[in-house]
């Protein structure tokens, strides 16, 4: 391989592990919690089918829905208690936001039951996790 194109390989190598850095370091924490179906009527989309991949907000980003369709990724990063020490399953999700999790909620999202249960056992419950707007 010529001097020039190894240069440019490892400038670009060292981009994408400096662009993966960023991406870590910009999620946010937070939590999750799951609930059940019916899905609709939503506070953002009324009787709109959004599909299974979408949560409902808390305060903490809902922000007076402008949160409503907004999606995130979200990963499960560890337990909230003992009774499921080690629930995460690996990957990540992407989500819309289609409804509103009232004061009390417990999570920073309340995901569906078919969002949780793919990065999550759902004998959980409730899940630490990590989350980026998409």
């Amino acid at each position: 391989m010529a001097e020039g194109a190894r240069a440019a390989v490892m400038i670009m190598m060292m981009a994408m592990a400096a662009a993966t850095l960023v991406s870590v370091a910009s999620a946010i924490q937070g939590t999750a919690t799951f609930y059940t179906p019916p899905y609709v009527p939503s506070s953002c989309n009324g009787f709109q089918n959004d599909g299974v991949m979408i949560a409902a907000a808390s305060d903490a980003i809902w922000n007076n829905r402008a949160a409503c369709n907004k999606r995130y990724s979200v990963r499960c990063t560890g337990a909230t208690n003992a009774g499921v020490p080690h629930p995460c399953r690996g990957g990540s999700i992407v989500v819309k936001i289609v409804d509103y999790c009232p004061p009390g909620c417990q999570g920073t999202f309340d995901l569906s039951q078919e969002a949780f249960a793919m990065i999550a056992d759902p004998n959980a419950g409730k899940i630490q996790i990590e989350y980026t707007e998409v």
